[in-house]
């Protein structure tokens, strides 16, 4: 398949990403099923011009049970005035709409992890085209993107924002750069176990600053960590010029500065090998060292079998569990 056949998109627009102005729109996405033989999915975006500068891309609800970035996103397009920004921002608030409708990771109607789906593809199902429609008609358009996310229901997180450690390094600077603009509690520079069809691949891929965040979990949001994608989406504005000023640090807003943490490797991920009821013997923000239990799965079918303990394969800060 050429790239000209490649780059086409079943998906149609609403909003002419050209257009100065603030315009609300939405993509729609066929979608033929038993209720709706010529239907479609309505996937809101929303695009802020104001002539030429850089132009930011945010994306919320990538996953359907993590509420911060689309509360965070929403507030974000309602307040913004286009005579207030330099440039461009479009803002996709519910990626996976369906998903978030249905408060789940996945979308319900086609089981996909929108988060693995691209590059996408224009003749795959609906998660897949949203995918391709972004690959190939708004990342080429972007300087940057911020995906925002949280733990879901399965996970939970000490609030950070997040870059890749990348070969190529001048953009691992400036996405370095930008994830300390967003001022979370954490920056983190972050090492994937699977980065295959991520939407941050994506992005970085085509050599462009990638931002993410993982903003706490557990199926919900708080006002502490919806405090934290508002003020972010916000210093992001001003790191990357689309507004006056600069960020806030959060030693201004009379907070702890922000701590830079490294993964190392992938071991820094522990893994459960057995099926159980699972007891976290430390919390978030624990100090352990490298052979220190942290962990053990208890049987619930076998009451007299001791529990399997699982212990740390690192030393360091524990930010991030199972829920």
């Amino acid at each position: 398949m050429n790239d000209s056949v490649a780059g086409e998109s079943r998906v149609s627009s609403t909003v002419d990403f050209a257009a100065n102005g603030k315009h609300f729109g939405r993509l729609s996405i066929p979608h033929s099923r038993d209720e709706s033989g010529w239907g479609a999915v309505h996937l809101p975006i929303v695009s802020i011009r104001n002539g030429d500068g850089p132009v930011l891309v945010f994306t919320g609800g990538n996953h359907g049970d993590e509420y911060e970035g689309p509360i965070a996103l929403m507030k974000l397009v309602r307040a913004l005035d286009p005579a207030e920004i330099n440039g461009q921002i479009i803002v996709v608030p519910a990626l996976n709409l369906p998903a978030v409708m249905a408060g789940t990771r996945v979308s319900p109607i086609d089981g996909v992890n929108m988060n693995r789906a691209f590059p996408g593809r224009r003749d795959g199902g609906v998660s897949q085209m949203i995918a391709h429609f972004l690959q190939h008609k708004v990342l080429p358009r972007c300087d940057a993107l911020c995906d925002i996310h949280s733990g879901g229901k399965s996970m939970y997180f000490s609030p950070f924002a997040a870059y890749h450690n990348l070969p190529n390094k001048p953009v691992m600077e400036k996405a370095r750069a930008a994830t300390l603009a967003f001022g979370a509690p954490i920056a983190l520079e972050l090492v994937e176990l699977d980065a295959e069809g991520m939407l941050d691949s994506a992005v970085e891929e085509m050599d462009k600053t990638f931002v993410s965040t993982e903003l706490g979990g557990g199926g919900t949001a708080t006002t502490h960590t919806v405090a934290i994608a508002d003020a972010g989406v916000r210093n992001l504005l001003a790191h990357f010029g689309l507004v006056d000023g600069k960020p806030a640090t959060r030693e201004s807003l009379g907070l702890p500065p922000t701590r830079m943490m490294h993964m190392l490797d992938p071991g820094c991920f522990l893994i459960s090998d057995d099926r159980g009821i699972f007891e976290i013997l430390v919390d978030l923000e624990a100090k352990v060292a490298e052979g220190e239990p942290i962990g053990q799965i208890h049987f619930p079918e076998r009451p007299e079998r001791e529990p399997v303990v699982y212990r740390a394969g690192k030393s360091g800060t524990v930010i991030g569990r199972t829920h």
